[in-house]
């Protein structure tokens, strides 16, 4: 069981801020995997689409299980910093490192650059969950009160949102500038200077963070006892299987961009005005979800957005190359409702802890959160490779023009495809159990039980 140092603590901003900062640091990386992963892997660095595609799944599959271990050893990590705290301090520089080995390209053979992506992938897997894991479990012990971790939540996601808009407005740009015609050199670069910073900001949300809920005795369990636990939170299944959908719309639609513009429009230099557009309409609609849960809920929020989305996703389908005004409006509606939808996802995860030590009387934060993740990492995984699988399904080749059959397939990987995530996410929804009436109540019986 677990007790609230402070009960009624309200966050600060600077502390809300300050956690948002991990976030930034996060997406300043991961939104560089989402939007130019798998371009710079087969038009730089030289891969082929099905080898890239069996390479995703291979390097992201086995890291899934690996964020499982890193949730249990968060939670039984003992520090005067606290449980989930320093790893962000320990982590943060093997984080930077290896996000710019992984936008290396070596002067290898084609064999040797294929064993180095798939140890750099893995490797920077590797590094990803250590500090992400403990990072998202983070949130569930800053505050016990859901409105506070929806609120905390919101600027979480506001500053992922501007994390990522920094990497579309500036990733082809800075890619030119440092590369000057050698776009390997270019990615490098680019990577360099957001790992720099991406350290920093893991650094000030090391620094500016509190862990108040705490244990009021030791918890002594056992790693197989936590995992028949979490299988029986039906909560967090309901929640794991939407973040799979999720993650997989995301990665699906994130990686289709650069080749839509480039091979379908025609300019790939107009891609980047794209994201912008799109990522600032997601921050506000991530920031203005606090202010419209109070009277929807956030299940029934969540269902809106993803089935409104699903509409304007398909719908895009049928733009025409020159129809850059209908295109950008329908992204506009696609990207102010998909833009909250991770931030209600990971407020819930917090509740489903709740639910899990209400049932249980034990409490496994990092658990939760790490096999959370570990749901994201699917998502990207299916999302990733299903992408790199459909592009060479539909004949892509690298820097030529593409048949027409091959634009059908990008422009399925930018319409369809990511539609059929979002409506699944939507219809999911209905079966998550714990509604906000649901939610009030258990919180109120789990503070009684902490106050004993």
């Amino acid at each position: 069981m677990l007790t609230m140092t402070q009960e009624n603590h309200k966050l600060s901003v600077i502390e809300k801020v300050g956690y948002a900062f991990g976030d930034a640091a996060s997406n300043l990386i991961w939104m560089s995997f989402i939007y130019f992963q798998l371009i710079f892997y087969t038009d730089v660095f030289g891969l082929a689409a099905a080898a890239l595609a069996t390479m995703l799944a291979v390097t992201r599959i086995w890291d899934m299980f690996f964020d499982v271990f890193i949730g249990t050893i968060a939670d039984r990590t003992r520090t005067r910093w606290g449980k989930f705290r320093p790893y962000l301090l320990w982590m943060a520089v093997p984080f930077g490192i290896m996000s710019v080995a992984t936008f290396t390209t070596p002067s290898f053979g084609p064999t040797g650059k294929l064993v180095y992506a798939y140890v750099t992938l893995s490797l920077m897997m590797i590094v990803y969950s250590a500090i992400n894991v403990p990072y998202a479990a983070l949130m569930g012990v800053i505050s016990a009160d859901s409105q506070q971790r929806t609120s905390l939540s919101s600027w979480r996601f506001t500053f992922a949102f501007l994390g990522g808009l920094v990497v579309q407005f500036s990733t082809l740009r800075l890619v030119a500038y440092f590369g000057k015609g050698n776009r390997a050199l270019g990615y490098e670069m680019t990577l360099a200077v957001y790992a720099v910073a991406a350290v920093a900001l893991f650094l000030g949300a090391f620094a500016t963070t509190r862990e108040r809920v705490q244990p009021v005795v030791e918890q002594n369990t056992s790693r197989a006892r936590d995992l028949r636990d979490l299988l029986a939170n039906t909560p967090w299944l309901v929640l794991c299987a939407l973040g799979i959908l999720s993650v997989c719309f995301v990665c699906i639609r994130g990686a289709a961009i650069a080749y839509y513009f480039k091979y379908y429009v025609g300019t790939e230099a107009a891609a980047a005005t794209f994201m912008v557009v799109g990522s600032i309409m997601s921050v506000l609609g991530t920031f203005l979800i606090q202010y419209v849960t109070p009277f929807t809920g956030r299940k029934n929020a969540f269902i809106g957005c993803m089935l409104i989305a699903t509409v304007a996703l398909v719908l895009s389908y049928w733009v025409r190359p020159d129809q850059l005004v209908l295109l950008y409006a329908y992204n506009l509606v696609y990207c102010v409702l998909t833009g909250p939808t991770s931030a209600l996802l990971w407020a819930m995860f917090a509740d489903t802890a709740d639910y899990s030590e209400w049932k249980t009387g034990r409490r496994a934060t990092g658990l939760i959160y790490s096999a959370s993740g570990m749901s994201n990492k699917f998502g990207w995984v299916i999302g990733g490779s299903l992408a790199a699988s459909l592009l060479a399904f539909y004949g892509f080749k690298a820097n030529v023009v593409q048949t027409a059959e091959g634009q059908h397939g990008i422009r399925l990987l930018m319409t369809i495809a990511p539609a059929v995530g979002t409506l699944l996410a939507g219809v999911g929804m209905f079966f998550y159990p714990l509604n906000e009436n649901a939610t009030k109540t258990l919180q109120a019986e789990l503070a009684a039980i902490r106050a004993r």
